[in-house]
């Protein structure tokens, strides 16, 4: 059975810069097995009320950013879809109670294809994504999920693709400035610290209750949608899933860039 995946993808531009979390990315497939799927929760694909399931055979990139250097825009991730795939996964929500629906014409947003062009730049494995509800909260995304807890156990890796910390109002500037390696403030750390802590203690009500427990929850999340994906990964897992930190790094200070492997106890 696979794990499932947490992966901060930070600014688009670690695609072709160099940071720890880009080095990160190049190695992590190969400490896993191959999946036959990808299946990712980005916090850049957004649907309320219902979840929506990309069903494209050839789904575009979307270069869904501005600001960034040409290299960037002309970049392409050309991994396949896999249409039966989705339609088994609207089925499964659907009987989970979550209204879903297979979303044609819907490309592979940066929160996809950022961490994928890294980490399986062949681009020959099959590739949906899954929509989260900013409306919905940590309860919501982690339930979503357990409806597609399923899929570790048919070879299909289930990535949450957002980030562990998302103040843009304190990350562009640094960002501009080229202060990657900016002083990084206790509010990041102590958030950080407190979410790793409770994922790696298997705290799971602590931490759907993260807006109001977790220190400086509203600095470092002005909005959810970057941190739902975590919710989603951790709910495939297992019903007690056991957290791995698979990598901690900082960019510009103020995005912690942590990423997570869920697995079952042994």
């Amino acid at each position: 059975m696979l794990p499932t995946l947490f992966i901060s993808h930070g600014s688009p531009d670690i695609a072709i810069a160099e940071t720890p979390a880009t080095a990160f990315l190049r190695q992590l497939a190969g400490t896993m097995p191959r999946p036959r799927a990808i299946v990712v929760a980005s916090a850049h694909f957004e649907a309320d009320g219902r979840v929506l399931v990309s069903g494209d055979a050839k789904p575009e990139t979307i270069h869904d950013f501005g600001g960034f250097a040409r290299q960037l825009h002309a970049m392409r991730y050309p991994a396949p879809g896999d249409p039966a795939l989705a339609s088994d996964i609207v089925a499964e929500l659907t009987s989970a109670g979550l209204p879903a629906a297979v979303a044609n014409g819907r490309g592979f947003d940066h929160g996809a294809w950022v961490p994928l062009i890294l980490s399986f730049p062949a681009a020959d494995i099959p590739v949906i994504e899954v929509s989260i509800d900013p409306a919905r909260d940590a309860a919501y995304h982690y339930g979503l999920g357990r409806a597609l807890s399923g899929l570790p156990r048919r070879d299909v890796l289930v990535i949450g693709s957002g980030s562990f910390t998302h103040n843009l109002r304190e990350a562009f500037p640094r960002l501009r400035a080229g202060e990657r390696s900016a002083e990084v403030p206790a509010w990041v750390e102590d958030f950080a610290r407190w979410m790793s802590g409770r994922l790696e203690a298997g705290d799971v009500e602590a931490l759907l209750d993260y807006r109001r427990q977790a220190p400086h929850a509203t600095e470092n999340h002005p909005t959810d949608e970057h941190l739902m994906p975590l919710y989603v990964a951790l709910g495939a897992a297992a019903e007690a899933p056991v957290a791995a930190m698979l990598h901690q790094s900082r960019d510009c200070g103020v995005l912690a860039m942590e990423a997570f492997a869920f697995s079952e106890a042994a």
